[in-house]
């Protein structure tokens, strides 16, 4: 029976530091964040067309891609906005340099100028 109580305390120290290193693994990973921009209403189409050659540049640069840009929208509830986008980064911080990047200023002064709209920046959660 002794020479059984060695290699068992072994195997459940290991999986313990196993279950502690894969549990401190889940605790670093950082949630990705997402810009979500509805587009309420397009007041001026000609300066809104503006935005697309500035903005898919802009987000690629920055680690960004789109997960959804479309016009294509069915209400379930409410009112629907006519247009949206919603951009996936790895953090926040990331999408908040996104934000802040002259690029995107140039971006939102024209969605401003053309637009009723909204902007957010959404914490996802981590995988």
């Amino acid at each position: 029976m002794k020479k059984f109580l060695g290699p068992g305390l072994a195997m459940a120290a290991g999986i313990f530091i196993g279950a502690a290193a894969i549990q401190g693994l889940h605790a670093q990973a950082k949630p990705p964040a997402y810009v979500v921009i509805p587009i309420l209403k397009i007041t001026d189409a000609e300066t809104f067309q503006k935005i697309a050659p500035i903005a898919g540049p802009a987000a690629t640069a920055a680690g960004g891609h789109y997960i959804i840009r479309t016009d294509k929208i069915m209400a379930l509830d409410g009112t629907p906005p006519a247009r949206l986008v919603v951009i996936a980064f790895d953090s926040v911080e990331k999408a908040q340099a996104w934000a802040n990047s002259s690029a995107i200023k140039e971006v939102d002064a024209l969605r401003a100028k053309s637009t009723k709209s909204l902007s957010y920046i959404i914490e996802g959660v981590a995988n």
